[in-house]
């Protein structure tokens, strides 16, 4: 089996064609649709990063653009617990599209499928959408009742943080939402594309979301991360909206919070490169509903570098999604949610 890259003179739209198909990562500048499935990997973490990586590389072929996102591409979604395997799915054929408008198909087969064939089977993904009937009533429910949250677990985590053991902890509260009708999870797609434009847009498997904070990037020798942390809620009142963003970007708290993560990921990332810095000041991320603080973090990989799987496996979860340290808050995240 190998992957083979041409131009595509065709205007697909990889985000109308994820969001029927189920495979997408898209942002701003680039974005990515899979169909079919021409391999899955299961991947156990943290040692099998660099295998799976090598597996990937087996899959090379021609490719006529020869730019970030082509290629063969694997998406993958990996569990919160960093001890869980997960898994990376390479699509049969990908529709990528990047800066300047340029677009490209990758096919992964044992070489028997032709260009017509794919652009026959992408037909399919790219036909206008049934109008099925959205939900009339949605129920969201809390798994937890508040008094219980905040006392069986919001208060002996925030009990241990003031004795000293560990500096923060994130906790989530568990919602189950429940529809009188299906669904549709290509509809969810496409109102999280049009309502947040410059977040990262993923799908995979049933796993659909919309991210503003990029965990980490490599292109040949150069990481980047945008670490997120520090958030405010925005409102529709522009005045009032204006506040709660110098708020935010003066709040001694949020501030102290933004620099845990942001020292955390240097130091984590710094093994892997012979340098590695970040902005000297958060900046404001704002989205439709909320504004963060962001920091912006690059550096230059040593020789020979890290594959981008070996950094998400010691990135993730960041003290912006986990706690610090990272040990002791994971270990309480899995005690009291």
């Amino acid at each position: 089996m190998n992957a083979r890259t041409i131009r595509l003179d065709q205007d697909l739209d990889p985000v109308a064609i994820g969001a029927r198909s189920g495979m997408l990562w898209a942002r701003a500048d680039i974005a990515l649709a899979g169909v079919g499935e021409a391999l899955r990997l299961p991947v156990d973490r943290p040692g099998g990063m660099a295998d799976a990586q090598g597996r990937l590389a087996d899959l090379s072929g021609p490719d006529e653009l020869d730019v970030p996102g082509s290629g063969p591409v694997a998406f993958g979604a990996f569990p919160f617990d960093p001890t869980r395997p997960g898994e990376l799915v390479v699509p049969e054929l990908l529709v990528g599209r990047g800066p300047e408008g340029r677009r490209w198909l990758t096919i992964v087969d044992d070489g028997a499928g032709s260009t017509e064939d794919a652009l026959d089977q992408l037909a399919g993904f790219t036909a206008d959408d049934d109008p099925s009937p959205e939900p009339a009533r949605i129920e969201v429910e809390s798994v937890l009742a508040p008094d219980t949250w905040c006392d069986d677990v919001v208060t002996p985590v925030r009990d241990r943080i003031r004795s000293g053991e560990l500096v923060k902890t994130v906790l989530a509260r568990q919602l189950v939402i429940t529809a009188d009708r299906p669904i549709d999870t290509a509809r969810v797609i496409r109102r999280l594309h049009q309502r947040f434009g410059t977040a990262i847009l993923f799908a995979l498997d049933g796993f659909v979301g919309a991210s503003p904070e990029l965990l980490v990037s490599r292109s040949r020798d150069v990481v980047k991360a945008h670490p997120l942390a520090g958030t405010a809620a925005r409102s529709s009142d522009p005045h009032v909206d204006g506040r709660l963003a110098a708020g935010l970007l003066a709040s001694d708290k949020d501030h102290v919070e933004h620099r845990i993560t942001i020292d955390w990921l240097l130091d984590t990332l710094l093994p892997f490169c012979s340098y590695v810095d970040a902005e000297p000041e958060p900046t404001l991320v704002s989205l439709a509903n909320v504004h963060h603080l962001g920091t912006r973090v690059q550096g230059r990989l040593s020789s020979p570098p890290a594959s981008v799987l070996e950094l998400v496996a010691a990135l993730h979860p960041t003290p912006a999604v986990g706690g610090d340290p990272q040990s002791l808050a994971l270990e309480l995240i899995d005690r009291y949610e």
